[in-house]
């Protein structure tokens, strides 16, 4: 089990923040339906980071890392589906 020190305290301040920044955009694509000003790059390196660092947590035992990390997977896939599924539809509405 780990302890509630301080250095595990900051650790979810950081998951935390880190995390729960990419929810806006997530919410945001959802209600507008749109995506276009999101970067598939971002998207795909932000997910990649993830993974890696989801991979790093289990390896630490670090629950701080793993559940951000776990969050942010969740959220960075969501978030990349949207933009494959209302990427699309922005297209066919122009052709």
């Amino acid at each position: 089990m780990f302890e509630l020190d301080f250095t595990t305290i900051l650790g979810f301040g950081a998951a935390i923040l880190s995390t729960f920044a990419g929810v806006h955009q997530l919410v945001k694509a959802w209600r507008t339906r749109s995506t276009g000003d999101l970067s598939l790059l971002f998207l795909l390196m932000a997910l990649g980071g993830c993974v890696l660092w989801l991979a790093y947590g289990f390896l630490l035992d670090s629950l701080p890392i793993v559940a951000a990390n776990s969050v942010g997977l969740v959220v960075l896939s969501t978030t990349l589906y949207f933009k494959f599924r209302y990427g699309m539809a922005d297209r066919a509405d122009t052709v």
